[in-house]
């Protein structure tokens, strides 16, 4: 998948919509307000114990992507989450030697590859971390995520890494969730799989998938709770200004609706309003507000973010993420760079972010971003 955006398939389908198949554009529904429905106290507490370690004392996490093209929230918030809650040892590994390129944004030095993992820690991980992936099928990827499973590591699926999980067999007969743009591709990948509507993160065995891109959040958070217990989930929770995380989560609100192909039509066509903005990488830097912000201003269809720095050498974020700057250069064009609000904690930083998206391009750009992040935004 190109750097472009996640749901190129859907701008395939409106540009058709726009050549004569304006049929299918008013055949689609209207915005609709859903709302989530309430998670028995028992289903929360279940999925808390099936996360719960069974192996190390302090458990060794690995989250994997493959070089070429791995999603930019699913790979960089688990890692960045996990860290400052200092409740385990976390590794971000690729699938082979050389940077990881994220999309749709940043790019990223990860910590070893698959093979020099495998090497030091032969037992294998506690849990893997598996994000959404431009190739479903990636050979590489898929035995090593069964290797894992194989030698008792939970797997979690983020986001549209659900397919990747499906795809290494290990979704059949399971109940299971995905994005929701998806979760027909997660099905057919494995028919077997039971889908579970409204929860945002579901488990079944040792495997456990989530929803859309902004429920790694959470997940990560009822992780936390797993291994070290929910003070420590609060704490952390308070410290990225999340207020709700449980697995609520509103399915029917998230879906292609006419506002969101006329939307996307309309930018897509508009394509020499088309903008590249920058984001100054900075020591230090939050790499959670990093992710969001750069994930949501490159989900717009008006616009794609490279990050610079004054020289060409990766710059270390908070919790020790090293991030390889696009340009080396000390400034951007007046007007076309971006903030990542570094006085803002992570989650004020995405409601900052979409209300300057909105600024900038208007409401509509907002909720397309907002649909995509499957983040339920309030208005």
């Amino acid at each position: 998948m190109s750097r472009t955006i996640l749901l190129w398939g859907g701008v395939i389908l409106v540009v058709l919509a726009a050549a004569g198949f304006g049929g299918w554009l008013f055949s689609l529904p209207s915005a609709t307000a859903a709302k989530a429905p309430p998670v028995p106290q028992a289903e929360t507490d279940a999925v808390v114990a099936s996360l719960r370690p069974t192996g190390r004392e302090r458990p060794l996490i690995a989250v994997i992507g493959i070089n070429d093209a791995t999603e930019t929230t699913d790979y960089l918030m688990p890692a960045g989450i996990l860290r400052r809650a200092d409740v385990a040892d976390v590794v971000l590994l690729a699938t082979g030697p050389g940077p990881v390129q994220l999309y749709p944004a940043l790019k990223v030095e990860p910590e070893a590859t698959i093979a020099e993992f495998d090497a030091a820690h032969p037992e294998g991980a506690d849990y893997v971390i598996v994000p959404a992936m431009s190739r479903d099928d990636d050979p590489t990827a898929i035995t090593w995520i069964r290797s894992q499973s194989e030698k008792g590591a939970k797997i979690i699926g983020v986001c549209a890494g659900a397919k990747v999980v499906a795809a290494a067999g290990l979704l059949d007969g399971k109940r299971a969730t995905t994005h929701w743009y998806y979760l027909p591709e997660m099905l057919k990948r494995s028919p077997t799989t039971k889908y579970v509507a409204n929860r945002r993160v579901v488990t079944d065995g040792n495997i456990t998938t989530t929803t859309g891109i902004s429920a790694s959040m959470p997940m990560t958070l009822t992780l936390i709770e797993a291994i070290a217990g929910r003070p420590k989930a609060d704490t952390v929770a308070r410290d990225l200004a999340l207020g709700q995380w449980d697995l609520r989560h509103a399915s029917d609100a998230f879906k292609v609706t006419r506002p969101f192909a006329k939307t996307v039509l309309a930018n897509r066509m508009a394509f020499w309003k088309s903008e590249e903005l920058g984001i100054q990488l900075m020591p230090g830097m939050d790499e959670v507000s990093l992710a969001l912000v750069a994930d949501a201003w490159s989900r717009t269809y008006r616009s794609t973010v490279a990050t610079f720095a004054a020289s060409a050498q990766a710059v270390v974020t908070t919790n020790g993420i090293r991030i390889v700057p696009d340009r080396a250069m000390t400034n951007w064009p007046d007007g076309r760079s971006v903030t990542t609000f570094p006085d803002q904690r992570p989650a004020v930083v995405l409601d900052r972010t979409l209300e300057a998206i909105a600024t900038r391009y208007g409401e509509p750009t907002t909720d397309v971003v907002a649909m995509q992040l499957e983040y339920p935004r309030p208005h």
